[in-house]
């Protein structure tokens, strides 16, 4: 198991290089980037300053702004009228006055010592970025993940021992509603109903505490907590039983119609032993495959809708202001982690998977 340990770990590496270049050449060549962004900016304070003066005024104003009347042909849009010192000074400023593949370079070898830089557009580094914006994600995906687990395995058990009973029909027909309503609409529906938009008003609608959270006690914090948490998760759970369910109940099913399972019933073991004690470590293996992506989804990510709707300054909130303003150290940063994160968790997964099923032996399979 170890040389296995080692080879993943060294395969690792080019796997990360790979989706680092892949996303680093489509979005630098993708249009608006930073230097773009801030001249959209000083051009809008521009035009918001002529429009205060007088007509008389305008020249002075635009000839500010302009390198002494030379029109010179640059590569941004919006940059008429703007000194090209200042365009020079911009680039700089954002690294854009080297050539890609040097800024490339750069990158890699700041990301091998886990150097992110700072924002752009934030003043702040990336890392007390993401760590500061890391709790409200996390409550969200810790919350919604246990819930979606501690629901859905049962479930699917419960479903798979009584298959094609009206049990197994009823439970069927609401996940699968559950999984077609669309979570932001579960969330307005939530509002109207539960926070105050139309009829009654349990929950708060903003935020994950109350504006007098520091002078609670300590168990009135923590209900404070989860009262705030209650229609968020709610709103993003609703989704989330369908997938696990169901593979969890097929997972069962194919197992329970196995020979050892005839045998296990021949030799008078009670349907609990059966069940718990042989199927059950061997169907929950296709689930233990997904626990990579719930652990990544657990602690790092953010429903962007969730946290608008809800007013929650969380993580999906931050990639997505990060994309739209082309807030490169944030977007490069954030995916270099969640990858790096990412891939250790499936080695972490593949141990597992010899945890629950000695049989597994990935030496073998690899020789």
């Amino acid at each position: 198991m170890t040389a296995y340990i080692i080879r993943r770990l060294l395969l690792m590496i080019p796997t990360l290089l790979g989706i680092m270049t892949v996303n680093f050449f489509v979005i630098q060549a993708a249009p608006g980037g930073p230097v773009d962004q801030l001249i959209a900016r000083l051009q809008a304070a521009n035009t918001s300053v002529i429009e205060r003066v007088a007509g008389s005024q305008k020249g002075e104003v635009l000839g500010a702004g302009a390198g002494g009347g030379e029109e010179k042909t640059s590569r941004y849009r919006g940059s008429q009228g703007l000194d090209p010192k200042l365009i020079k000074e911009i680039e700089k400023l954002y690294g854009f006055d080297k050539p890609i593949w040097v800024r490339y370079v750069q990158m890699l070898k700041r990301y091998v010592r886990f150097d992110f830089g700072d924002s752009f557009f934030r003043d702040r580094s990336v890392i007390r970025l993401i760590l500061d914006k890391m709790p409200v994600s996390i409550s969200l995906g810790v919350s919604s993940t246990l819930i979606i687990y501690l629901v859905s395995i049962p479930l699917g058990i419960r479903k798979a021992t009584r298959h094609g009973t009206r049990f197994d029909l009823w439970t069927s027909t609401l996940i699968i509603v559950g999984n077609a309503v669309p979570v932001f609409l579960f969330a307005i529906i939530l509002i109207v109903f539960l926070a105050g938009g139309s009829y009654l008003d349990w929950f708060p609608l903003r935020g994950l505490t109350s504006p007098d959270f520091a002078s609670l006690s300590l168990a009135g914090k923590v209900l404070d907590f989860f009262w705030h948490l209650t229609l968020p998760v709610l709103a993003m759970v609703i989704g989330g039983f369908a997938t696990l369910t169901m593979l969890t109940k097929n997972s069962f099913l194919d197992e329970i119609h196995k020979q050892y399972v005839v045998t296990a019933r021949a030799k008078g073991l009670t349907e609990g032993r059966i069940l718990y004690g042989h199927v059950f470590r061997n169907a929950m293996l296709i689930v233990i495959s997904g626990f990579p992506a719930a652990l990544v989804g657990m602690f790092f990510t953010g429903s962007l809708l969730i946290e608008v709707i809800f007013s929650l300054d969380g993580l999906g909130l931050l990639g997505f202001e990060s994309t739209m303003q082309r807030d490169y150290p944030v977007m490069f940063g954030t995916l270099y982690i969640f990858t790096f994160l990412g891939l250790l968790l499936k080695l972490v997964s593949d141990m597992t998977y010899t945890l629950v099923d000695p049989r597994i032996d990935f030496e073998t399979r690899e020789s």
